[in-house]
């Protein structure tokens, strides 16, 4: 349908007039053509009035971002002037009345959008239910304008108890609101010019009754309609006017004073200005004393009231019952899920299925198949392909699942100076005993490791003394490539020699150098490459960390190191989730110290615990298993190890977020419209001590095998749906305080706009 709206409350503003941008989007994205013209301020009250002998100027108005005071008005239409026109909307405001933007809008602009089949009115800041309201209400005249000209219309009115404007709450009810809207369009009783549409602005609105009604015939009892006021004090703004009238309970002006016997003293006139100020305790006692079923009954019970009216303010009998609106025939969203790894595609649909039901979205394979540009959509797609331009510029109802930038947190060197930054800041932070902090250095080729070292002064220090030390003292460090994954090019040594050897291992020809790619910079995925080898002159950046020894070993899985993967969900700017089913991931072969046994160093399938390391990947027996069934009894460690070290997780994963989303802005950059899954491996030592190993984006989740496939990936990922997509969408709860699967460690409000 091509549907006019209008409205008496003007142009978007969170003061005065905050749910009318809603509905504009809303029908828009159920595939309508809307053409917009408001008055250019508050002109509530006003009825079907014009203003009589008044030249109407119009004002264009370029909507910004839902619920931002961030339109902009301008005094001439877009290709009217040079600058380029952008394609967006542009609404048109007049200096006038609700009634004569209709007449304004019907005959003097659009018509080459074709014929308008519907005008809408409002959504009006509060009810307009009873005759009370409804006689003086602009909405209900604007709509009554456009009945007398030969046009069906909706006055809609949305019915707050509260002034904390909820967008979750107001995009529940615009989209219910335009499920009406079409109900109406499509059954049009006979007899009809209009209906009054009084919907509670309150969550679930869209699951409870809509009901035809009459419309309560109601007076004022108390007296005035206005208050007396001093006439030297400057007139009230008219927004700040009707926000106060909106408000104001039961006013009371008193008796006229008396003299001392008893008899009204007369005095001269006065001069005095007064304010529109109505006793609304008139129209609330009428509803309460009166028949149940009217209009103003209806809302007052939380149900939409719909009246059938003539365009002479009487409602139209015989229209009675419960209004059973048909299921949606537009889903709430459309859905591109696009992964390399069948294991993660099929999960995802299958959450998405489960969770958001078939008939609340639609799958797509590419952006272009949306109905329009602002069509509500959630990308869950790699990294390279998702389509972040269309995000920014559609933040209210685009979603994508990674962030852009998030280096701060993915990439080894990046992590070790993210921490190490904020526990110079933050002493007491519980990330100084979390995490080894490291060396990072620049590498080309081995030749220059003397000159790297420099910079890495400790290290060079550390190995130096363990020349003089016997083999069981020695301090032991790891190697890891900055950019790496899978284990590839992860080492261990504990002199300068063992270092330089490594480098010279990984040494290439040139024609092999020249042949490489670089990685992209933001794709760092754990789910490519598959050898233990590595570039140097790709990576460059390198970290060494002191080895953690010993780390703690079970029996019951023959001795075998192993970490923890963790599964964490960030959602906007910013709620930080751990959940609770986490993996424990075992080396290949019984841990033994480094340097012990012949091979010592040699033999990493002892020390490196990373599945993708292992001949056969995860298949080797027992690889991988569920944390939370491990052994109970440890020696040395209570009977409620597992839970401390889940404990001691959460509180890292918060801190070590809040370190990037607030020490590392530049290289951790959230968005209200993005959220994203990361794999975090945790590693606890002998005396139960959960240590921060690695971060990263795009974790492989095939490696939790079909065994645990469901019960740990696909749980995720309807829990995933269930706090980060759906409450995006205004379908189900924000789950502010998680699930019982997902715990909330972090709520950061960044304030962080897309």
């Amino acid at each position: 349908m091509h549907i006019l709206v209008v409205n008496d409350d003007g142009p978007p503003s969170n003061q005065s007039s905050p749910y009318v941008h809603s509905l504009v989007v809303a029908l828009q994205s159920a595939g309508h053509i809307v053409s917009v013209v408001l008055p250019h301020q508050q002109r509530s009250w006003i009825g079907k009035a014009h203003l009589i002998g008044a030249a109407v100027k119009p004002t264009y108005f370029r909507p910004g971002a839902l619920h931002k005071d961030d339109g902009t008005i301008h005094t001439l239409p877009r290709g009217s002037t040079d600058e380029e026109d952008d394609g967006g909307d542009e609404w048109i405001l007049i200096d006038s009345t609700p009634a004569s933007c209709v007449q304004i809008g019907l005959y003097h602009y659009f018509h080459d959008r074709g014929p308008i089949d519907l005008v809408v009115s409002g959504p009006n800041y509060g009810r307009n239910t009873t005759a009370l309201f409804a006689m003086s209400s602009g909405t209900i005249g604007a709509a009554m304008e456009a009945a007398v000209c030969g046009k069906r219309s909706i006055a809609l009115s949305f019915a707050f108890s509260s002034r904390d404007h909820d967008p979750v709450v107001i995009a529940e009810a615009s989209r219910h609101s335009v499920r009406l809207i079409e109900y109406l369009g499509k059954n049009w009783a006979e007899g009809v010019d209009l209906y009054s549409v009084n919907v509670p602005l309150e969550p679930g609105v869209s699951e409870s009754k809509v009901l035809y009604t009459e419309m309560l015939d109601n007076r004022w009892t108390s007296g005035s309609c206005f208050r007396a006021v001093d006439a030297s004090v400057q007139d009230q703004n008219p927004d700040l006017q009707e926000q106060a009238v909106r408000t104001q309970g039961e006013v009371s002006e008193g008796n006229p004073p008396a003299d001392a016997n008893g008899a009204t003293k007369r005095s001269r006139i006065q001069h005095k200005h007064f304010q529109w100020a109505p006793n609304f305790s008139d129209v609330y006692r009428s509803v309460d004393e009166g028949p149940r079923g009217n209009d103003g009954w209806t809302v007052k019970e939380g149900m939409t009231s719909v009246t059938p009216l003539r365009a002479n303010f009487m409602h139209r009998p015989g229209i009675q019952g419960e209004i059973k609106l048909p299921d949606n025939d537009e889903p709430t969203l459309h859905s591109i899920v696009d992964s390399d790894d069948p294991y993660v595609q099929s999960l995802m649909e299958q959450a998405l299925k489960r969770r958001l039901g078939e008939g609340r979205y639609k799958s797509i394979s590419s952006m272009s198949d949306l109905p329009s540009c602002s069509a509500p959509v959630f990308q869950y797609r790699e990294y390279e392909r998702l389509d972040f331009e269309h995000a920014m510029l559609y933040s209210e109802t685009s979603l994508a699942n990674a962030y852009i930038i998030r280096k701060a947190l993915i990439r080894k060197h990046y992590l070790s100076n993210t921490v190490t930054n904020w526990v110079t800041k933050h002493p007491e932070s519980i990330l100084g005993k979390h995490f080894k902090f490291a060396f990072d250095f620049e590498l080309d080729y081995a030749e220059f490791l003397d000159d790297a070292l420099l910079e890495a002064y400790e290290l060079r220090e550390s190995l130096q003394k363990n020349e003089e030390r016997p083999a069981q003292e020695k301090e032991w460090w790891i190697l890891k490539p900055g950019m790496s994954d899978r284990g590839q090019g992860i080492r261990l040594f504990n002199s300068e020699d063992q270092l330089r050897e490594i480098f010279e291992e990984w040494e290439v020809d040139e024609s092999d150098i020249e042949s490489g790619s670089e990685r992209e910079e933001e794709d760092d995925d754990d789910d490519d490459g598959a050898n233990n080898g590595v570039v140097t002159s790709q990576l460059r950046h390198f970290i060494a960390q002191p080895y953690i020894d010993p780390p703690l070993l079970l029996p019951s899985s023959s001795n075998r190191k192993f970490h923890i993967r963790t599964y964490v969900l960030a959602v906007g700017s910013l709620k930080v989730y751990v959940f609770k089913e986490m993996l424990a991931l075992f080396a290949a072969k019984p841990y033994c110290a480094p340097w012990e046994g012949e091979d010592e160093v040699a033999d990493l399938a002892r020390h490196l615990t990373n599945t993708c390391f292992q001949e056969g990947g995860s298949t080797n027996e027992g690889t991988v298993q569920r944390f939370w069934k491990l052994d109970t009894e440890v020696p040395g460690l209570s009977p409620d190890w597992k839970e401390k070290v889940f404990d001691q997780i959460c509180a890292v994963t918060s801190e070590v977020f809040e370190a990037a989303a607030r020490g590392m802005m530049v290289h951790f950059q959230t968005l209200p419209n993005a959220f994203e899954l990361f794999g975090v491996d945790f590693l606890v030592d002998q005396s139960g001590t959960a240590w921060l190993l690695e971060m990263n984006a795009y974790p492989d989740f095939g490696q939790t095998g079909e065994e645990l496939k469901e019960f740990v990936v696909g749980r995720l990922f309807e829990e995933t749906v269930d706090v980060a997509v759906k409450p995006f969408f205004g379908v189900g709860d924000a789950a502010v305080n998680g699930t019982d699967h997902l715990r909330l460690v972090a709520d950061l409000d960044l304030g962080r706009k897309a």
